[in-house]
């Protein structure tokens, strides 16, 4: 049986009742079924509804802590929130996202790169079209999604070539930026800096190139946009002398860094 005493620390003198419920048959009998449904699942099953209904406040985080002492993996959980990001709403996904990565900080190790959703395997399907050493983990599986989306992670320095998204109809990437710092850039355009939490929409048809900054590693969540006829043409690598400009540039702007 589980022992809680959290609703008459809080409100046993303003309604005892309600403390009551919420220790003895809330926590001492439903969360105590175990025989139904283990601990593991129910921890799942309620950070689902907080995050569904857009609760994300202690309450979610006594959840989440809850969770991983009852099993769940911060791989799990990374890969519970992100099947959620589509069914309850990215912006409560994201909020949710942020607790989570203080209440498993201990399971991630500090010298990890890729952000929550880790670094994945070196990327040597597409290593002749970068520049420097990139890594991939898909997170959905192009089989059953019509949305594949991997993590991608860049070492400093790293950058893949020119390349356009070509497309009839639909089509074009979103990259979501999860950790590190990096670029963007459109032909014809000027450089984009990118930091997590920065959002590109990559219209199709457009060169383009992304990777990471010169001192820094950097990953983003890149997602393919349902199409007609798509494909991607990758064209020539993006020259030192474009990128250490580019470089040079920041390093006047923010000269502390």
């Amino acid at each position: 049986m589980i022992k809680q005493t959290a609703g008459r620390d809080a409100l046993n003198d303003f309604a005892p009742e309600f403390a009551r419920l919420n220790d003895d048959v809330l926590f001492g009998e439903v969360w105590s079924r175990e025989d139904q449904l283990a601990p593991k699942l129910r921890s799942m099953i309620t950070v689902t509804a907080l995050v569904s209904k857009g609760i994300v406040d202690s309450s979610l985080q006594h959840h989440l802590a809850s969770a991983r002492k009852n099993g769940v993996t911060h791989t799990e959980m990374a890969e519970l929130l992100t099947h959620l990001a589509f069914y309850a709403g990215w912006s409560n996904a994201w909020a949710a996202f942020r607790m989570a990565k203080e209440v498993y900080a201990e399971d991630v190790p500090t010298e990890a790169h890729g952000g929550f959703f880790g670094q994945g395997e070196p990327n040597t399907a597409f290593a002749q079209y970068f520049t420097g050493n990139s890594y991939l983990k898909p997170l959905t599986n192009p089989q059953n999604c019509p949305v594949f989306i991997a993590n991608v992670t860049f070492e400093p320095g790293c950058r893949n070539n020119w390349h356009i998204h070509r497309a009839d109809k639909g089509g074009g990437q979103i990259l979501l930026c999860v950790d590190g710092e990096g670029w963007y850039q459109e032909e014809g355009k000027e450089a984009q800096s990118l930091k997590p939490g920065d959002v590109i929409t990559i219209p199709a048809n457009v060169k383009h190139w992304h990777g990471a900054k010169a001192h820094s590693w950097f990953s983003h969540l890149a997602m393919e946009c349902p199409g007609e006829n798509t494909s991607n043409q990758w064209l020539e690598a993006v020259s030192d002398e474009v990128y250490e400009k580019l470089t040079d540039e920041h390093h006047k702007e923010y000269p502390i860094e």
